[in-house]
């Protein structure tokens, strides 16, 4: 146990300092900041290590939380990532971006604030990188086997290290010229600079994965061919079929999915784009849904120098504190003021979006404004209040309304995959999809989700293609495909 009376003597939780509003909004570096020395200790300090860590059952990947905070506040750190890492390939992701389900099932979080799980899996991902510690773990010996994953994000990735260091020859195919998916291309670098996923790549291309970008699978190789080349096929796509708003005036000029913004910006800030084709500079931009994508939206436009940023949520502002239908360990549904909220611009809850206005005469194509009303709720349904419209001066307008599913490009024509009827790739319990030598992981077979489930997903998929390549397995399944962990996600 880190300290049999931590959470009595430290009782304030304390979390990443961040850089100041006015400096990171002139750049695009992360916005928090290493801990002072002793606090990592300190915060780790306050962990129970509870008799039945619920903490456990908040995490998909089954982390060892207790074991690593115990050896963090003992300031073991080696030994405390290398708990981390038996578990979690990409600590250095889930730390900065995970929504820590971990920490609402917390016990301590019954009467005092949750330990700060996630900030202790950042700082030991920082250790990792400070000590160079991403050292290469080829295999012992190779297999005869191929296998090929389609897709770059965190499932994607998290497959493709684990089958190389079983011994098989991987090789991940992206359709984007760089690898990472929206990892690279959908998270902003004031969240995640790139160069932190550049250096997890060269390990994993030290340890014999291969990498093909600017390869799309459906249209430059058939899937069949690649079915026929490979011992085994893994789908990990993604969700990224953008959710539509059926509105009047949804396809005018200036109305945009938030990805396209998202992405274009990235690539700018990466240096692969010299000039933005969505720019909000001197724009009154309007975003629509209140979740990461739009946090993620609201600091972006305000980094481009926009005149004003708001965004209109459907439903009720959630509140503070846990509902009574929300209990521990339920990860609750809370009003959350992420950085970018801190940065600026204004939030609207109970708005409903009636439709987009366009301009007139020359501008009869581009979007001027957006009318909204308050939103009601009829038989369940939430709907536009008659009467309550008002309009909205808006010049960009950004949809980040969530995802519907993977993209099909040519899954079902190719190979004959079948969907279900959510409309992600069908799998069983073992991650095969219905045509031989087929296997789904992560978003593509789950549906929208969190990066701790993509990696689980990841590295169950893997044992299941392992096991079907070999015979047998001892790559470790944390999650099944049924796995769907309603009431703490």
């Amino acid at each position: 146990m880190a300290d049999p009376r931590g959470f009595l003597k430290v009782t304030e939780r304390v979390t990443q300092p961040k850089r100041p509003v006015p400096v990171r909004l002139m750049d695009y570096k992360e916005v928090v900041e290493r801990q002072k020395d002793g606090t990592l200790q300190q915060q780790a300090s306050r962990c129970m290590d509870c008799g039945i860590p619920f903490c456990h059952q908040g995490c998909p990947l089954g982390n060892l939380i207790p074991e690593f905070n115990d050896l963090t506040y003992k300031g073991r750190l080696d030994d405390a990532a290398a708990r981390l890492l038996s578990t979690n390939n990409f600590p250095e992701l889930t730390g900065k971006l995970c929504p820590a389900p971990c920490e609402s099932s917390c016990v301590l979080g019954i009467n005092q604030p949750a330990v700060t799980i996630k900030q202790v899996e950042a700082e030991l991902a920082e250790h990792l990188m400070d000590a160079g510690d991403f050292v290469p773990q080829p295999p012992a010996r190779h297999t005869e086997h191929r296998v090929a994953i389609v897709g770059s994000g965190p499932a994607g990735l998290a497959a493709a290290q684990q089958l190389t260091r079983a011994g098989h020859t991987v090789a991940v195919y992206e359709r984007d010229e760089a690898i990472g998916g929206l990892l690279r291309f959908g998270i902003p670098d004031f969240k995640l600079e790139k160069q932190i996923i550049d250096r997890r790549l060269d390990q994993m291309r030290e340890e014999g994965t291969i990498f093909r970008t600017g390869i799309e699978i459906g249209k430059d190789i058939t899937w069949k061919q690649l079915q026929r080349d490979y011992d085994a096929v893994i789908v990990a796509t993604g969700a990224t079929v953008p959710r539509e708003l059926p509105v009047p005036g949804n396809k005018l000029d200036g109305v945009h999915h938030a990805m396209e913004f998202l992405t274009d910006n990235n690539r700018v800030v990466a240096g692969t784009s010299s000039e933005r084709k969505i720019d909000a500079k001197g724009k009154h931009v309007i975003i629509l849904g209140g979740g990461d994508t739009g946090s993620d939206c609201i600091g972006t436009a305000l980094r481009q120098g926009a005149a004003s940023v708001t965004t209109l949520a459907i439903g009720k502002q959630p509140g503070t504190e846990r509902s009574e239908n929300q209990p521990w360990p339920m990860m609750p549904v809370l009003f959350e003021v992420q950085s970018s909220h801190e940065e600026g611009g204004e939030r609207s809850y109970l708005a409903s979006t009636v439709n987009f206005v366009a301009g007139e005469g020359t501008e009869q194509n581009k979007v001027i404004g957006v009318t909204v009303a308050e939103t009601e709720f009829v038989a369940g349904k939430r709907l536009p209040k008659p009467g309550t419209e008002r309009v909205i001066t808006a010049d960009l307008v950004l949809l980040a309304l969530g995802f519907t599913g993977p993209e099909v490009s040519g899954l079902d024509e190719q190979v004959s995959i079948e969907f279900d009827n959510r409309g992600n790739v069908a799998r069983d319990g073992y991650y095969k999809t219905n045509t031989e030598s087929v296997f789904v992981a992560g978003d593509a077979g789950r549906g929208q989700s969190l990066i701790v489930w993509a990696i689980a997903e990841g590295r169950a998929c893997a044992a299941s293609v392992d096991q079907f390549l070999m015979g047998s397995t001892t790559l470790p399944a944390p999650v099944a495909p049924t796995d769907r962990a309603i009431s703490i996600i």
